[in-house]
């Protein structure tokens, strides 16, 4: 019986620690991340969501953001605000580390290890950001969007299931 029980506890913890998601950022080692979040970007006609993970690193966080576009002109740029649901913004300064692919551009943004302290304890808000392209972007939406915590775009008042991502607690077990 302990056998069987020992055994079964070794399964559930390496199918525990295997379901645990990671980010590599332009061939890095990988760290530990959230699972992906689909925010609610309703500004943002082309798709109407964002892709948004985050990973511990040892000297703070990484904000991953990734978008579907038109074409591979278009990307992530500049600053981006995290918001938090305390009413705390968390500013990240681009570095320039981008990535486009299939369609989509990722962008990734570093949290110091303060603001890596906020996101353990207070849920995300929205994330604002700024999509820039090329001159002849005549497909893309270019522009500011702010992209919200939200599992559906529309609920009805009777639904009392939860509506946004628990993105603290899952934060603080990484």
């Amino acid at each position: 019986m302990k056998l069987k029980l020992s055994f079964l506890f070794a399964l559930l913890f390496i199918n525990f620690t295997n379901a645990q998601e990671s980010i590599s950022v332009k061939g890095s080692a990988p760290f530990p991340a959230t699972k992906t979040y689909t925010f609610i970007c309703e500004k943002y006609a082309y798709t109407g969501e964002i892709d948004v993970q985050i990973a511990k690193t040892d000297k703070g966080g990484i904000l991953k953001l990734t978008i579907t576009t038109a074409n591979n002109q278009a990307k992530i740029a500049g600053g981006v605000y995290v918001d938090l649901t305390n009413g705390d913004v968390i500013a990240c300064t681009d570095k320039n580390v981008k990535e486009s692919a299939d369609g989509t551009t990722t962008s990734y943004y570093y949290f110091t290890p303060a603001e890596w302290q906020k996101l353990r304890k207070t849920d995300i808000y929205a994330v604002r950001f700024i999509i820039a392209g090329g001159p002849n972007n005549l497909g893309s939406q270019t522009g500011h969007f702010t992209a919200y915590n939200r599992m559906n775009y529309f609920s009805t008042a009777f639904d009392k299931s939860k509506k946004t991502f628990d993105t603290a607690k899952e934060i603080s077990t990484l």
